[in-house]
């Protein structure tokens, strides 16, 4: 297939959704698939990709309000008009709905071209933490009107599909996620930066890997590590990230390790050098930071659901407590805390559990969909070995 991708967010950007879209990009062109990616231009330097794995089309933009290091994509429709009348794709797929995924959806309309779309965060339930409650509904409203212009709309998880289709999206399809253990491996622990953190051999490491903004939960995450640091003074915390929150936090917790934004081997560096994961985010789609953290050996502690759900057995190979429960979600950090055993245990298994998480699979399911979409005939399988992990 010849495939456009629009997204307001790729690498060279670190988060969820960009590392995502970078896996299932990089696996359709390793199958054979064209793709051109259409993005935002991050700076200056920042050129398109010249080894010829994959294209790119760079478009310009402007900082998002409050995410001086993202940048969204102006509606540049009429360039989009004309590639695609000189270089007609087989399908457009649509990864976010801002001003660049918008003049696409409009601009493939206008050329008739199938249309795919995938749901990768939940901006209608952030509007709360923000002081704009009253936005929720008109922001779902939007999201709704976007998507069902699509013909199919990938989720990561069921539980998504299932509350989007009650609000009123159609022709929901699961996207799942995957996770790299070659990169994301205890292997790559380093008792050097756990003695960098002032952290002894024994001492306990927790660590948080996350966008740092008032949607991820951040008064439970740190009144969970107050609570550990009061039985267990030598304890040390790792946050890993950036955001809006950062400069107030560095200065609400001086004792606390803010990293910053991390390469993606110093990020598993520091997941493989910490001893436990913790995640009280109620937001999330999907939450890759989870089975990242599993495939490096770390138990999570998090809420029962998207990724935790779908991927931790209580207890078994992570903690989970009920969705918003504070008062459980406590308790298991204290239990996690207390217990080096049961942390190597836990660990042991989470890190087994990952390493049956193959993006193999989830290029599968994606590429069976754009081929269903985009009236093509789905060709024989690739073999595994020649596939990215």
């Amino acid at each position: 297939m010849n495939i456009a991708l629009v997204t307001e967010t790729f690498p060279p950007e670190i988060n969820g959704v960009a590392m995502t879209l970078a896996h299932l990009v990089e696996g359709l062109a390793r199958r054979g698939h064209r793709v051109t990616v259409i993005r935002p231009r991050q700076n200056s330097r920042d050129l398109p990709r010249s080894d010829g794995l994959y294209e790119e089309l760079l478009c310009p933009s402007v900082p998002i309000p409050g995410y001086s290091f993202l940048r969204a994509g102006l509606p540049v429709r009429g360039r989009l008009l004309k590639s695609w009348r000189s270089d007609r794709p087989d399908l457009v797929h649509i990864a976010t709905e801002g001003p660049l995924g918008y003049a696409a959806l409009s601009a493939a309309d206008k050329l008739g071209l199938p249309l795919t779309s995938s749901f990768h965060t939940n901006f209608h339930s952030y509007s709360k933490h923000y002081g704009f409650a009253f936005l929720t509904r008109p922001a779902l409203a939007y999201l709704r009107h976007f998507h069902n212009r699509t013909r199919i709309t990938l989720s990561p998880t069921a539980e998504l599909n299932a509350e989007l289709t009650r609000d009123g999206f159609h022709g929901m399809r699961l996207l799942s996620r995957g996770v790299n253990t070659e990169v994301f491996t205890p292997a790559v622990r380093d008792d050097a930066l756990r003695r960098s953190w002032g952290a002894g051999s024994e001492d306990l490491v927790v660590v948080h890997v996350s966008r740092l903004a008032a949607e991820k939960n951040y008064p439970a995450l740190f009144e969970a590590f107050a609570r550990i640091r009061a039985s267990q003074p030598s304890a040390r915390f790792v946050v890993v990230g950036d955001g809006p929150l950062r400069k107030k936090l560095i200065r609400a917790y001086p004792w606390i390790r803010f990293t910053g934004f991390l390469s993606r081997a110093d990020l598993a560096r520091h997941y493989a050098s910490g001893d436990a994961f913790l995640y009280a985010s109620l937001t999330e789609t999907f939450g890759n930071v989870v089975t990242e953290a599993m495939a490096s050996g770390l138990p999570v502690l998090a809420f029962d659901y998207a990724a935790p759900a779908r991927y931790i057995r209580n207890l078994e190979n992570g903690l989970t407590v009920p969705f918003g429960n504070l008062t459980a979600w406590h308790h298991a950090a204290d239990t996690l805390a207390a217990n080096p055993s049961l942390r190597r245990r836990i660990g042991e298994a989470a890190r087994r559990t990952a390493e049956g998480i193959s993006w193999n699979h989830v290029i599968d399911g994606f590429e069976r969909d754009l081929h269903e979409v985009a009236g093509l005939t789905v060709p024989n399988a690739v073999p595994a070995a020649i596939v990215a992990s």
